[in-house]
């Protein structure tokens, strides 16, 4: 697993649904809001990239120091979205391939906003974090 991993969802329309903080916890108290900023500031090449390929796993989009940003793409243009210090691009795939399964079981049964409806379901989180600590 990496040592340091920032996940965030993104809908189409630039609006964080989703944050979790995974891994050893960070030596910085600013840690947390630096991922963030991170995360944020690669959504400008991300967007740049989403329509130029047909490929949803988009790899590593941008990098701050040793901290990587990996993106995958859903077809309706939410934005999955790593920051990680890990090298194991085949284990990423395979957790962006999960989550975005588990994702569609989350959402598409309801009829909702998106927007709340993944903080209302606590084993989202559960599930997300195992399924980090097998695939990365």
């Amino acid at each position: 697993m990496a040592t340091t991993a920032c996940f965030i969802i993104v809908s189409r329309n630039d609006i964080p649904i989703y944050e979790a903080e995974v891994g050893v916890a960070a030596k910085r108290e600013d840690a947390a809001q630096l991922h963030q900023f991170i995360l944020h500031a690669a959504l400008d090449v991300v967007q740049d990239l989403a329509w130029t390929t047909s490929a949803m796993y988009l790899k590593s989009v941008d990098r701050f120091n040793e901290l990587v940003v990996s993106v995958y793409v859903t077809a309706g243009h939410t934005r999955f979205m790593l920051l990680h210090d890990s090298r194991n691009d085949d284990g990423i795939k395979s957790f962006f391939q999960e989550v975005h399964e588990l994702y569609i079981k989350v959402i598409l049964p309801l009829l909702h906003s998106i927007t709340w409806l993944i903080y209302m379901l606590p084993f989202f989180n559960y599930l997300l974090t195992f399924i980090l600590s097998v695939r990365i």
